[in-house]
């Protein structure tokens, strides 16, 4: 046997040694890998299915809870109104008996004549808390009209003299004005180094004065006449 066949024969051994090692390998699968929600869920009848909702009135569903939730809030309400009243008038008023019980010739009461006169003074008073409110609210109003005219004449005073003192030619013909020169400035920067050097220099009055420049100087100016020329 050849060098190339024995090659050949341990390459195939090796390679049925790895098949029989994968075959004898366990499949193992993780949940994640299982497929999920393969089937497709549908509505059932009490989940708002779309027959269910078509065939469904929507204004009786809602006025049957509107009405349930009346009966709810108004449960306990005449027990409550009952005691209430049993506690506060225990005796009929006179507009309470009814017409066929009563008689021309019987005496009103001490209790009903408090009563009466009562009803008669807190009505009094309810007027004049009334008419008080409202002479209140009048003053109240007037006010605020005589603050607002007050506010506005000192605004247009205000812009007034602002008109007047922002125009001098107007500003002139007042009462009492300070004296206003209108002569222009020198300017800052009219003896700055090499500005106009030979613009006017003949011209140049002869009195001393301080040059920001040794070229135009007097002193300069003196000793190049005496030494140069």
């Amino acid at each position: 046997m050849c060098f190339r066949t024995r090659k050949l024969l341990h390459l195939s051994q090796s390679l049925q040694q790895v098949l029989a090692y994968i075959h004898g390998l366990s499949k193992q699968y993780s949940s994640r890998d299982l497929p999920s929600h393969t089937k497709i869920k549908y509505r059932q009848t009490t989940q708002d299915a779309p027959e269910e909702v078509r065939n469904r009135d929507f204004r009786r569903d809602l006025e049957e809870r509107e009405r349930v939730a009346v009966r709810e809030k108004n449960r306990d309400r005449p027990a409550r109104e009952h005691t209430t009243s049993s506690s506060v008038s225990k005796k009929p008023r006179l507009d309470q008996i009814p017409a066929a019980n009563l008689d021309a010739d019987d005496p009103l009461t001490d209790e009903e004549e408090e009563e009466e006169d009562y009803d008669e003074e807190s009505d009094d008073d309810t007027a004049a808390l009334l008419a008080e409110l409202e002479k209140i609210k009048k003053e109240r109003a007037e006010e605020q009209a005589r603050k607002e005219q007050e506010q506005k004449a000192e605004e247009e005073r205000i812009r007034m003299e602002n008109i007047l003192s922002g125009n001098p030619l107007l500003n002139l013909t007042g009462p009492v004005q300070p004296q206003i020169n209108f002569k222009v400035k020198r300017r800052w920067d009219d003896d700055v180094v090499f500005k106009n050097c030979a613009k006017g220099v003949d011209e140049i009055k002869k009195d001393k004065r301080f040059v920001n420049d040794t070229l135009r100087s007097e002193f300069h100016k003196k000793f190049m006449e005496k030494y140069i020329k």
